[in-house]
């Protein structure tokens, strides 16, 4: 496994960061696909055995079961100081006006709440989920740079917006000497490109990291076009991001792995890795051969005509996945 720093800080990550969606309790949330304790035991071993040491969560996924799961497995594992554990805030977590958002109570609340539900004293990377329009973004700030402060978390990072949001963002930390952000968790793999030609521009100026959710856009870039799983099939949200237009890139990746004796993932991923903001893909996993094709895509060299070839189908999408 090779490690980077996240953006331009001293923090070391692994290549790949495990996601960590995927486990949670079933009847908790709205997530019936996610894997109990005891099915996501294993992951988290095969994923420090592979010698990742980045582990991403939210505070909504499967309402807060998943961070449990997370700190408790990974804390009875290995001493905290060995992993790098990031969480998130915005989505909704509780009823009435303020069970949801970026505004100072929430924040304040929500940091707390995930804390105790990891089983630790600091998360690693706290990130807004997504952009709050009902609060003004210096109240976030301001916030996220107290939680900062009190030691609760070591830096800060965000996640889909419009590079516009982030770029006021960065600048008004600047303008009033607050923390800064130092990543950005957006949606990219080959099937969605629209990151290029605003957002990865500007982490690059600013020295800001990217660890992209979806690297494998839900899995449609490991398998034929036409094959279901269990999850896309309950997928809403998923059946909304890709399209028929998209199946020729499918088709290249599969058609390069068969070429190179890799599975598609490894293919898809390499070529996720070979974007130089990019730090660490989050992938999740549900079966062990995932794991271990995020490893070894982090060894795949593509040569420069294969990638032409996997560009070279792509049409514009709709911005997705900000809100």
């Amino acid at each position: 496994m090779e490690y980077v720093p996240l953006g331009s800080t001293g923090l070391k990550v692994s290549r790949v960061c495990l996601g960590c969606m995927s486990y949670g309790e079933p009847t908790r949330g709205n997530q019936p696909w996610s894997l109990d304790r005891d099915d996501a035991v294993p992951f988290f071993r095969q994923a420090l055995d592979l010698g990742i040491n980045f582990f991403d969560t939210a505070n909504v996924y499967s309402a807060g079961s998943s961070e449990e799961i997370t700190g408790s497995t990974l804390l009875s594992m290995v001493p905290r100081e060995e992993v790098v554990i990031a969480t998130k805030v915005h989505g909704r977590m509780g009823p009435g006006a303020n069970g949801q958002g970026l505004s100072r109570k929430s924040i304040l609340a929500e940091i707390d709440h995930s804390l105790r539900r990891l089983g630790t004293e600091y998360v690693d990377l706290y990130q807004i989920h997504r952009w709050d329009p009902t609060t003004p973004i210096e109240e976030t700030l301001e916030a996220l740079h107290d939680v900062v402060k009190a030691g609760k978390a070591r830096y800060i990072g965000a996640s889909s917006m419009y590079a516009w949001q982030f770029a006021q963002a960065l600048y008004l930390a600047d303008l009033h000497g607050w923390t800064r952000f130092v990543s950005m968790q957006n949606y990219y793999n080959l099937l969605y490109r629209e990151e290029e030609r605003e957002m990865f521009p500007l982490c690059a100026d600013q020295g800001v990291g990217s660890i992209p959710w979806s690297p494998l856009a839900r899995g449609r870039l490991t398998r034929p076009w036409d094959e279901q799983t269990a999850r896309s099939e309950s997928d809403e949200f998923g059946r909304s991001l890709y399209h028929d237009a998209d199946r020729p890139i499918v088709d290249t990746v599969i058609d390069i792995a068969q070429q190179r004796g890799v599975t598609p993932a490894q293919v898809a991923l390499a070529w996720v890795l070979t974007n130089p903001v990019v730090n660490s893909p989050i992938v999740g996993a549900t079966k062990p051969h995932h794991l271990a094709d995020a490893a070894a895509a982090v060894d795949l060299r593509l040569e420069d005509p294969e990638i032409e070839r996997l560009e070279r189908d792509y049409r514009p999408h709709a911005v997705a996945g900000i809100r």
